[in-house]
């Protein structure tokens, strides 16, 4: 195998797509996110605002399709990220956040990727890939929480994704809207998706590209592993290898100038509701940006994410950035090495 067969031409780094109606999304995902978080923030419960966000994630999905499809994908999604969500605020209850946690972190994050990889291949979703799904297991394992955190982590998260679904639904108002969209195929259902050798490829890849990252991060003795694992996981969600890899670089150098957005920031303390403000706007230029250049929206995904660790209350702002610039590029090189890997076994064959 040639490897500079599976790089992508240099001149795709800047290429911007079209912007295929992504304002609606952007609407969609702001309302979803912005409604969950101002209610928290009004009613004092600003510690659960992370699972209200990861939650609220269900509303990226079905970009493009009409209602219905729409509907199908989030309530799938709506259910994989509150079991996430769930998951992740179970093992910081259980095991706490050092020590031992964080390795049953990365092994709770293999196994919902793995998961969310199956779903997605049973229903179609897009974006593709687990992506959301291990983010939030990771992030939310990093949280300390009692044990009434468990119940309040799926309360918080499945009402966050049940708006976030409704908010999709908002389509079917408009007659026009309507009229674009067809019922679905019905879904695969998940005993034959496991009998198509892409789909355990592609769960097998996603798995250990989790466990590779997770583990050098946790090794190397880096606070937020979370962002390793997402990174090594970004890259694999493309198709192909070109894009792959190109999603892997497009993730470093946006990370890289995206570090300085979130630098100025977290230099503000930003508190309560312009807290709830500034995330939401992030989410918002994140879906404007996303499908027409990765690299761009990067910009945005970067200081959101860090935020979102902020909502957290977790870490300090120096540690934050360092850890998001290494883990980042662990995560992406292992991303890209699962991906040409891959490439090779099945060229071979």
């Amino acid at each position: 195998m040639c490897v500079t067969a599976h790089l992508p031409h240099p001149r795709e780094l800047l290429r911007v797509g079209p912007h295929a109606e992504a304002h609606w999304v952007a609407i969609r995902t702001g309302i979803a996110v912005a409604a969950p978080l101002s209610v928290l923030t009004a009613t004092g419960r600003m510690q659960w605002a992370v699972y209200a966000a990861f939650g609220a994630f269900a509303a990226v999905y079905g970009r493009g399709s009409g209602y219905r499809r729409r509907a199908h994908m989030q309530v799938a999604a709506a259910i994989t990220l509150t079991v996430a969500v769930v998951s992740g605020a179970g093992v910081s209850a259980v095991l706490g956040t050092g020590g031992a946690a964080r390795w049953a972190v990365v092994g709770a994050s293999a196994l919902v990727a793995v998961a969310g990889s199956l779903v997605g291949d049973v229903v179609g979703w897009r974006p593709a890939g687990p992506l959301f799904a291990v983010f939030a297991v990771a992030t939310c394992a990093s949280v300390p929480a009692g044990p009434g955190a468990v119940g309040a982590a799926a309360l918080v998260a499945g009402a966050s994704a049940a708006f976030a679904v409704l908010v999709g639904l908002s389509g079917g108002i408009s007659p026009r809207r309507r009229t674009r969209d067809r019922l679905p195929s019905p879904p695969a259902g998940l005993h034959l998706v496991l009998d198509e050798p892409a789909a355990r490829r592609h769960a097998a890849r996603y798995a250990v590209a989790v466990l590779i990252a997770g583990s050098v991060a946790t090794l190397a003795g880096i606070g937020h592993p979370a962002w390793a694992m997402v990174a090594a996981v970004a890259p694999l969600s493309v198709s192909d290898t070109p894009g792959q890899v190109l999603r892997a670089a497009h993730r470093v150098a946006g990370t890289a100038v995206g570090l300085l957005v979130a630098a100025v920031l977290l230099s503000f303390g930003l508190t309560g509701g312009v807290l709830v403000l500034v995330v939401v706007l992030l989410q918002v230029v994140t879906e404007l940006l996303v499908v027409r250049n990765y690299g761009l929206a990067m910009l945005t995904i970067t200081p959101l994410a860090l935020l979102m660790n902020t909502l957290g209350g977790t870490a300090s702002t120096g540690a934050l950035l360092g850890d998001r610039a290494v883990e980042t590029a662990i995560g992406a090189a292992v991303g890209c090495g699962v991906a040409l890997v891959s490439a090779g076994a099945l060229h071979r064959h």
